[in-house]
């Protein structure tokens, strides 16, 4: 089985808006960084372009 390697993505995100995603991911008991994932992946699935998943 292959793993793959998460891609890093440096963002720059104005302060208000990080506070806000950090605010809504203490809730959600998830770092920001899972809390921004779950944010894009959730966006995708609204406008149908969700990633597919492979099985390895």
């Amino acid at each position: 089985m292959v793993r793959r390697e998460p891609k890093k993505v440096l963002v720059r995100l104005d302060p208000a808006v990080h506070a806000a995603i950090a605010k809504w991911a203490a809730d959600d008991l998830r770092s920001v960084n899972a809390q921004i994932e779950y944010a894009l992946r959730m966006a995708l699935d609204q406008v149908g372009r969700s990633p597919r998943r492979t099985e390895d």
